[in-house]
């Protein structure tokens, strides 16, 4: 009897925990949904303005890191070389904590705008948390971080940038929560600059840094 009463309550914990991950979810799409009409980036330099015809849909909170790798200079002398796009995590809040909503990292462009030939070397990606839809994107232009109050005042860190989509992509069961995306922005970047330590061919480091990406959409006609 026992046995089966504690069955039961491992069932009854089960769907419970089902219900709360799947509310979790109901309520995420929502917050974006509503963010849709909400969502206020800070006004930018031209150069990395998004134009005309398009808003901004969504905003996620990023926590990531930029790799660097020593190589030798023309000089006989080594540098820190960018060598690979950021990695990072997305996040909105969500009743007062953080929720994950898109993960940033280099993939293969598997849908490509027409006209587009994807590197082999692949493409910045960003993918729904949610729904496994990606948008994948070039930078367009960028400003050196400490040169605008507003939009990227952090000095010593990373470039904000305005960058372009170069390709779209569904999730597998039909998600377009980035499909649409057409623009996405690059602010309040801190941390991600190149180390200003000495270094040896060959080694490598991640440097941290956080950034609010924007991600914008047509305008209806």
């Amino acid at each position: 009897m026992s046995f089966n009463v504690g069955q039961q309550t491992i069932k009854t914990a089960r769907v419970r925990s089902l219900f709360v991950a799947a509310l979790v979810l109901a309520c995420a799409f929502g917050t974006v949904t509503l963010a849709a009409a909400q969502v206020t980036p800070p006004t930018t330099p031209t150069d990395i303005a998004v134009p005309a015809g398009n808003f901004a849909f969504l905003v996620g909170h990023a926590f990531g890191s930029q790799g660097y790798t020593c190589l030798p200079t023309s000089t006989g002398g080594t540098a820190w070389n960018l060598t690979a796009r950021p990695e990072a995590t997305l996040f909105t809040d969500l009743f007062g904590a953080q929720f994950q909503i898109i993960t940033h990292f280099q993939s293969i462009n598997e849908n490509p705008k027409p006209s587009i030939v994807p590197p082999l070397s692949g493409n910045a990606t960003w993918q729904s948390s949610l729904d496994s839809s990606r948008v994948w994107a070039v930078k367009v232009k960028g400003i050196d971080a400490g040169s605008d109050p507003a939009s990227c005042p952090n000095s010593g860190s990373i470039q904000c940038l305005l960058l372009q989509s170069v390709g779209n992509k569904k999730g597998p069961t039909g998600g377009n929560l980035l499909f649409k995306t057409t623009f996405i922005q690059r602010l309040n970047t801190n941390g991600g600059a190149v180390p200003a330590t000495a270094c040896t061919v060959g080694q490598t480091q991640l440097v941290p840094y956080t950034a609010d990406y924007y991600f914008f959409r047509a305008s209806k006609e």
